[in-house]
């Protein structure tokens, strides 16, 4: 390929922007030239280079976008230290098809159980999945959305929040919420209900969620929604944490 014909190249495939296959053309034609590739296998090798970067770019963009506090992947949770726990289960679900089919996914347990790991495990592969993920605390979204509605923006926050193919609310009941902030994610898990997955992560039985709603009726009417054809996951077993700290303290 002569300078000329290359510049004109470079230039067709900025203006397209085809960034990766712009960044890799020189070292794609030199391994054609080494390897004496056909064209299709060239073209092939150089497609292929552009598809992998965007698909790791919008990996990462979903990423971003979650705002999970910390990347914790399913591959570094200890299933040994859990048991009664179905590691079966937590692999089917990481394939996403509870998503697919608008389900939702219900931690149940005590602090410091590994429910927030497991949760965020599952979010990490829903944006491996190409799915737009989005995890907040219970409190938080409770907050934000209180603070939307003062600044008269609240359809525009629950527009966003339902249009989430997973909405993970994690530490639901470890703060009870104003009668406000109740009706306000009831609002939000209405709109979700039976189109987009949700994950909940939280230390209170369905029995005891009238504590953090308040209202017996629409907790009633919420738990009807969150658990229809929901998988619950009672995390049964001793807290994490208090294990570590009763190992060092019994050094």
């Amino acid at each position: 390929m002569n300078a000329g014909m290359k510049a004109l190249l470079m230039e067709n495939l900025k203006t397209l922007k085809l960034s990766a296959m712009k960044r890799d053309l020189e070292s794609c034609l030199r391994q054609a030239r080494q390897e004496k590739l056909d064209y299709d296998e060239f073209l092939l090798n150089l497609t292929e280079i552009e598809v992998i970067t965007r698909k790791e770019n919008s990996y990462k963009r979903r990423l971003d976008e979650a705002k999970f506090p910390l990347l914790k992947p399913l591959e570094t949770f200890d299933f040994g230290a859990s048991p009664g726990l179905d590691a079966r289960l937590i692999k089917e679900l990481s394939g996403c098809e509870y998503v697919q089919k608008s389900r939702n996914v219900i931690f149940l347990g005590k602090s410091g159980t590994g429910k927030t790991h497991m949760a965020t495990g599952l979010g990490i592969e829903a944006c491996k999945s190409g799915i737009r993920t989005r995890f907040v605390t219970g409190c938080g979204l409770a907050n934000e959305l209180i603070e939307a509605r003062d600044e008269k923006v609240l359809g525009r926050v629950i527009k966003r929040y339902a249009g989430y193919g997973l909405l993970v609310i994690d530490e639901l009941g470890y703060v009870p919420f104003s009668k406000e902030g109740a009706q306000l994610i009831f609002q939000v898990l209405a709109e979700r209900h039976e189109r987009k997955s949700v994950i909940i992560t939280t230390n209170m039985g369905f029995g005891d969620w009238t504590q953090i709603f308040g209202d017996a009726n629409m907790t009633a009417a919420l738990l009807d929604r969150v658990t229809h054809k929901a998988k619950v996951i009672n995390c049964i077993w001793e807290s994490y944490r208090l294990k570590e700290t009763l190992k060092k303290s019994s050094k």
